[in-house]
Parts: structure tokens; sequence; C-alpha cells
């Protein structure tokens, strides 16, 4: 049985660097991550980070919440706002876990976090998730206009691929739907097809056409910060090669995906890897 927790935080918004050296600040409103539980997600490097075991037991099955995060971001962004940094500064959400976890639904710190950043908004916030729940707060996100980027995971266009790497998560049409009704809303919508799961090209450059603003590649050799050591540390290369995909865990796989984006959307709507996702 999953488990939610509760519990106060010094802290509402961590520097970062490295990666995310386009961002001065990423801002995590959980610990944890439901959508790693039931094998969801293997390739998750925050898997592999000190930051499991906040509690006990497999990750995915227990979920931290900050439960005073909205009232110290809004405090922290004030002290940035005197500093003259805000406006100046891009903040990544979140790093380290989904900020539309299934309790957000019940608890909204993110929808408060998002509250507080619309009082004092910094230069950029890009805002991570593979949940539709963030259609929930489409008001806000229009109310950010172009100080916002609601970037939504979708790492493949084939169900039966999702369903095997992701089972816990939303299904792909409800991942593109959400992405379409966003950019509708006229919030700009990228999908971070992050990691690249197996895919067929094509097909998935004329969906994100039609549903994206622009495309984000990321892949396991370029995009998990050891050149594909830490992915290989999780195991994914006797994963894919026990269901039959070990030619796409390669450097290069992502070479036809890439080529098929870039002539269906064009280049400037194509980012690829860290370059891609420091585009704010």
């Amino acid at each position: 049985m999953r488990r939610y927790l509760s519990r106060n935080v010094t802290r509402a918004l961590t520097p970062t660097g490295g990666f995310l050296r386009g961002f001065a600040f990423s801002l995590n409103p959980y610990v944890g991550c439901a959508f790693g539980d039931n094998r969801g997600c293997p390739f998750c490097y925050v898997r592999a980070l000190p930051v499991a075991h906040a509690a006990d037991g497999a990750w995915g099955t227990w979920v931290i919440a900050k439960s005073n995060l909205p009232e110290l971001l809004a405090r922290e962004l004030e002290l940035l706002a005197s500093n003259c940094k805000l406006e100046h500064s891009a903040i990544f959400m979140s790093s380290a876990t989904d900020p539309y976890q299934g309790v957000e639904r019940r608890l909204r710190i993110t929808r408060g976090a998002l509250a507080a950043l619309l009082t004092m908004p910094p230069r950029r916030i890009l805002l991570q998730t593979r949940s539709p729940l963030i259609e929930r707060d489409i008001d806000l996100l229009r109310a950010f206009g172009d100080r916002v980027i609601a970037s939504i995971t979708v790492e493949t266009d084939d169900e039966s691929v999702r369903r095997i790497f992701t089972p816990t998560s939303p299904s792909i049409a409800q991942r593109l739907n959400c992405a379409r009704r966003l950019r509708e809303a006229g919030i700009f919508t990228q999908l971070a097809i992050a990691p690249m799961l197996p895919n067929n090209a094509t097909r998935f450059a004329a969906i994100a056409d039609r549903v994206a603003d622009r495309v984000i590649v990321d892949t396991y050799f370029d995009g998990d910060g050891s050149g594909g050591r830490r992915s290989r540390s999780l195991g994914m290369a006797e994963l894919y090669a026990r269901l039959g995909y070990g030619e796409w865990f390669r450097p290069g796989a992502e070479q036809e995906l890439l080529a098929a984006l870039r002539a269906r959307l064009g280049p400037a709507r194509v980012l690829f890897s860290r370059e891609g996702f420091n585009a704010v």
C-alpha cells in the first residue's frame, strides 16, 4: 500500500546547475514519486540518489508532501525580488519528482506554489510533468503569459511500449490530449521525449506537430549526466535486451526520430538533450 507522508521543510528553492545550468533554482513540492511504483519508470535516475531513501520502503511506494512549501516559497521569492535577482531567474519545477502527484488533487501544494510564483514571477518557469492534472491549473498558467513553459513527458508514441516501461503513468493518449489542450489555451507547450523509448518516428513526429509548440528529445547517453553509466547501473541495458529492444539502447538510436521531427516541425521546434531543456 502506498504511503502519503507530510513534512515541513526549511527551504523551497534549491540552487541548481550542471545539466540544468540554464536554471537558477529547482522547486520540488514533493519527495518521492508514485509514478515509480509497480516497476514504473525504471530508468528514473532519482532512484539512485540519496533522496530515494527519504522514507522507508521501495521507491514509488511513498510520497512526502512538503506541507509548508507555498508559504516558504513566498518568503524566498520576496527576498530574491528585494535583491533584484528574481527577474533574472528561471525555475525548474520539478527536477526530482513530478509536481502533479495524485495526492496533489487534495493537497494542492503545487497549485499553492504556482499562486505564490504568480504574485512574484521569475523570468521563466518550466513545469515538467506527465500528469494531465496540470490542466486543473490552466487558469494560473495562462496568467503567467510567456513566463511559463508547460513540458509534458511523452517518451514514446507506442502504448504497448508505455505499458511496459511506465505502467503506472497516464496513457499516451491522455498525455497528448493534455498537451493539445494546454496549447489551445495559449500556454507554450513542449513535449519532453525523455528518455526516448522505442517508437515509430514518422508517426511520432506527426503527432508532436499537432499538439506541441516544440519538442525536446533526450537519451540515456546524453541525458543521464554520466554518458549512460547511470542508466546502465539501473539495469536498463539488460532490461532492453530482455524485452527484445536491444537495438534501441545505444548511442545514435535517436537519430531517426530527430530527423523525422525536424522534417515535420522544422529545426527551430526540435531541440536536443541538455541544450534543449535549458532553452528558456
